[in-house]
């Protein structure tokens, strides 16, 4: 469908530009938020004649969005969400939440404004781009955290996810220490036990020694009888 751009749209063109675009994306977007109109005859001589009115209306807008970028861009907003160990949202920040956000603060917004490739799924720090007219945008920070502490740290320059993720090694790291001293112990228990069986292997000799000696006795002390009898 050919229409004619009464305002400058991204990647289309300027006001008075007349573009060929898909039909669904006129029919369901352009035309009915009145950014742009069939471009007929009629339509064309309409908006030769309403010119001028258009641009005068535009650069109301554009100053009147200036204004709020002057307010809104650079500024952070904290979203609190429930979180992972690993930082992976349970569910996820969506152009409709910042929207709704930056609104609760003063800055009316509607969710087509704000532009994000996808939504939010991780605590960070992350920059998001806010349309307030066609040629003016704020860029804004949004703080995902899980506590209003968190919060604060990140936006210091803290990676709370990186100090978890330590958190459990170290816990790990001691869990595995304390093991490997049960296991020394019992190493320890183990050779005391072998050195004190030690002794008494030894002693078995010197009880067979004195056994033997006895018999030696005893065979003698038969013999000198044996020879007493034959005198």
């Amino acid at each position: 469908m050919q229409i004619v751009l009464l305002e400058r749209i991204a990647k289309l063109g300027q006001m008075g530009d007349v573009v060929t675009v898909k039909d669904g994306y006129a029919r369901n977007y352009l035309l009915p938020q009145g950014k742009a109109l069939r471009a007929n005859k009629a339509n064309l001589v309409r908006f030769e004649e309403d010119r001028a009115q258009l641009e005068a209306r535009n650069l109301e807008r554009k100053s009147d969005a200036e204004a709020v970028d002057g307010k809104l861009n650079g500024e952070s907003f904290v979203v609190i969400r429930q979180s992972g160990d690993t930082g992976q949202l349970y569910g996820s920040v969506t152009t409709r939440d910042i929207a709704e956000l930056l609104t609760e603060n003063g800055f009316e917004t509607a969710r087509n404004q704000v532009v994000l490739a996808q939504p939010i799924k991780i605590l960070g720090l992350h920059e998001v781009n806010v349309v307030l007219h066609p040629e003016v945008t704020s860029t804004v920070t949004v703080n995902v955290a899980r506590t209003q502490d968190e919060a604060e740290r990140q936006a210091a320059g803290e990676d709370v996810t990186a100090e978890q993720v330590d958190e459990e090694d170290t816990i790990a790291v001691e869990e595995v220490f304390e093991e490997g001293v049960d296991v020394d112990l019992s190493e320890e228990a183990t050779q005391e036990t072998s050195e004190e069986a030690a002794p008494e292997e030894e002693a078995a000799p010197e009880e067979e020694t004195a056994a033997d000696e006895t018999a030696e006795e005893a065979e003698q002390e038969s013999s000198d009888n044996e020879e007493e009898k034959d005198d």
